[in-house]
């Protein structure tokens, strides 16, 4: 559904127990997944099934993948045609093994970028960084509405100036009118809490918001 109405790529998440860096919907959404069985093979399973005609990110937190094991997980995810993984509460340089682990079988490394980063810290995320940055448009956890004025533009420039990679832009998108502003600023716009919790309403409120979307990033240039 979402690839269909025209995403540049599709972020899935892997449930985890203790979901530190999701707001209610996300942990709601994922404890609700873990307790109808879903499982780091069933989610590979479901995104192998699908055959997105789009990069899939597989988006989770260390402990499944070490539970799993990262070679294991690596090999797997890069069979189900993942394309990229972000691991939340993985710090960059924090566990070279598991980083090296994923790039020696072809996935992206991606990384998340705090709007508190400084400097030092900004050059240490953006080295080894690959396919894209994920800047967090706030500090908190994901869900509440993010207010898209001066601070995060000018965030976005300062990690701009850092690095080549395009920026996306995530946590508290949650409708057209964020997304059209965030979009002219950034190359991208990751909307994730808005989009489940219209999954709870049911497909069709799902699909209204993808269009939704897809015309106001459609428009974002004008």
């Amino acid at each position: 559904m979402v690839a269909e109405a025209g995403a540049d790529f599709v972020e899935l998440g892997i449930p985890f127990s203790d979901p530190l860096a999701d707001g209610p919907t996300i942990q709601r959404a994922s404890h609700t997944a873990l307790e109808n069985g879903m499982t780091v093979a069933g989610a590979l399973a479901l995104i192998r099934e699908a055959r997105l005609a789009v990069p899939v990110i597989a988006f989770s937190y260390l402990n499944p993948l070490l539970a799993y094991g990262p070679e294991r997980f690596a090999a797997d995810a890069a069979a189900a045609g993942v394309k990229g993984v972000l691991v939340t509460d993985l710090p960059a340089g924090e566990d070279p093994r598991v980083e090296t682990t994923l790039r020696a079988a072809g996935l992206d490394v991606i990384r998340l970028v705090a709007p508190t980063s400084g400097a030092v810290r900004l050059e240490a995320l953006v080295r080894g960084a690959e396919g894209f940055l994920y800047l967090i448009a706030r500090l908190g956890v994901t869900g509440p509405r993010t207010v898209v004025g001066d601070e995060l533009a000018a965030t976005i420039a300062r990690v701009r100036a850092a690095t080549a990679l395009p920026i996306a832009v995530g946590f508290g998108i949650a409708g057209g009118e964020q997304a059209r502003a965030v979009a002219r600023l950034a190359d991208g716009v990751v909307v994730g809490s808005a989009l489940v919790e219209r999954l709870g309403q049911g497909l069709e409120p799902a699909r209204a918001l993808m269009r939704e979307l897809r015309e106001a990033l459609g428009t974002a240039a004008t």
